[in-house]
């Protein structure tokens, strides 16, 4: 039997779910292309690189024809708007360099308000606005700006994850801070060798120690 390279959605509002995530991501890069997994018979895992070392992922009902396939983030987009199944265009596998983390073994070390992820971006931006040149320097986005401790685990966060998080618009109101809830958390996960954060709206997931392996999943 042949596999469809194709998307299906129960419903519009997943759809558009996936279409803001795509949004986001093409903002970042509009040459971004989407790994999409299949998760059981009816979640599909879409992740994308965020220009950050950090990749970004959201989660959505949907069935995938595939297990898994990598295509171009812009042509997924432009197909979503429409009735039926999705057709998922050219295979890029290849452009796809770096591995997954585990879709298991993560520890929950502990949850940060919201609000101080946002707070340590809008500080980063404006110490990259003050030190100029093109885009944040790297020794500020390798640069700890949280550590966080629980569960016999510590994990220190950098500041290219905490832009990787609300440069997909992950939390909340991110645009207008005092509009963030106190009750408003973002999870963070770890394993031995990945950083995880979890907001309302996806993940962002590192590997401790930096960079994305060149390694097959």
């Amino acid at each position: 039997m042949t596999e469809r390279r194709v998307l299906e959605f129960p419903d519009r509002a997943e759809r558009e779910n996936l279409a803001t995530f795509l949004s986001r991501a093409v903002r970042l890069d509009p040459a971004a292309v989407v790994r999409l997994r299949r998760r059981g018979d009816r979640q599909v895992a879409a992740w994308v690189a965020t220009g950050f070392e950090t990749l970004a992922m959201r989660t959505v009902d949907a069935g995938l024809g595939v297990d898994d396939v990598t295509v171009g983030a812009d042509v997924l987009l432009a197909g979503l708007p429409a009735d039926g199944p999705v057709e998922l265009g050219y295979s890029m596998d290849s452009a796809w360099r770096g591995a997954l983390p585990p879709v298991e073994g993560f520890t929950h070390v502990d949850d940060v308000p919201a609000r101080t992820l946002v707070d340590l971006a809008e500080q980063g931006a404006r110490l990259a606005k003050e030190q100029g040149g093109h885009g944040p320097p790297v020794a500020l986005l390798d640069q700890p700006v949280l550590t966080v401790s629980g569960a016999g685990a510590g994990v220190a966060v950098p500041m290219r994850v905490v832009f990787a998080l609300t440069a997909m618009d992950f939390i909340p109101h991110a645009a207008r801070p005092e509009r963030i809830g106190s009750a408003e958390m973002v999870r963070v996960r770890a394993t031995r060798t990945w950083l995880r954060l979890d907001a309302r709206f996806g993940s962002v997931a590192r590997r401790l120690g930096g960079g994305i392996p060149l390694l097959a999943n």
